[in-house]
């Protein structure tokens, strides 16, 4: 059936708003994750070895580059120009690391901003949702996650509608069937290949 056939105009360009905001909200949470797992990398428990190994692979970068540069162009490097240019690689190392609290904090402070982000736009997601789709789903309940999916035409992904559909439970305005209780462990924000399989065994009941 066509979206919001019966409905008014007003709520499809709500909608459409939503499907908008849905890819802000997308884009926001990969920045994030992106963030963390660049926290983890450079700042986790391990990071000194990351950070000596990729130095370590920056020499042999470097030396093949001028090698490479010597074949080509015919110039003949001496050692002393190697040398040079590996102290000066190492000297700006060492200025990194003496830096890395610092770079640590101006990363966390990205993090704390993308998640910002993130809630914004997911916030901005629930107050379309209650202006297009909550009404909707809310009138042809019970129905299964999957089932919502098929009927907005797969135009929203299930994920984000999952999370919606979260805010909404946590709103006391929706619940998910008891006999679907293990559905409850899954993380808000699951990709949509680990969500699949439990689509459609999740059901949604109005108690409004």
């Amino acid at each position: 059936m066509p979206i919001f056939s019966n409905d008014s105009e007003q709520r499809t360009e709500f909608y459409k708003e939503l499907q908008r905001r849905e890819q802000q909200w997308w884009q926001a949470r990969q920045r994030l994750i992106m963030l963390k797992e660049r926290q983890i990398f450079w700042f986790g428990d391990n990071s000194l070895i990351m950070w000596l190994l990729w130095q370590l692979v920056s020499y042999v970068v470097v030396a093949i580059v001028l090698m490479l540069v010597s074949k080509l162009i015919g110039v003949q490097w001496y050692l002393w120009q190697y040398m040079a240019v590996f102290g000066i690689q190492t000297l700006i190392f060492i200025v990194l690391f003496a830096a890395k609290g610092r770079l640590a904090n101006h990363l966390q402070n990205s993090i704390v901003k993308a998640d910002l982000a993130r809630e914004q736009a997911l916030n901005e997601m629930v107050i379309l949702a209650n202006d297009s789709i909550f009404p909707d789903i809310h009138s042809h309940t019970p129905i299964s996650l999957q089932q919502i999916h098929e009927r907005y035409e797969t135009q929203l992904r299930l994920a984000s509608l999952q999370c919606l559909l979260q805010k909404e439970i946590e709103a006391g305005r929706l619940l998910l069937a008891q006999h679907e209780i293990e559905a409850r462990v899954l993380p808000p924000e699951l990709a949509d290949d680990e969500l699949l399989p439990h689509a459609g065994h999740m059901i949604y009941k109005s108690v409004i």
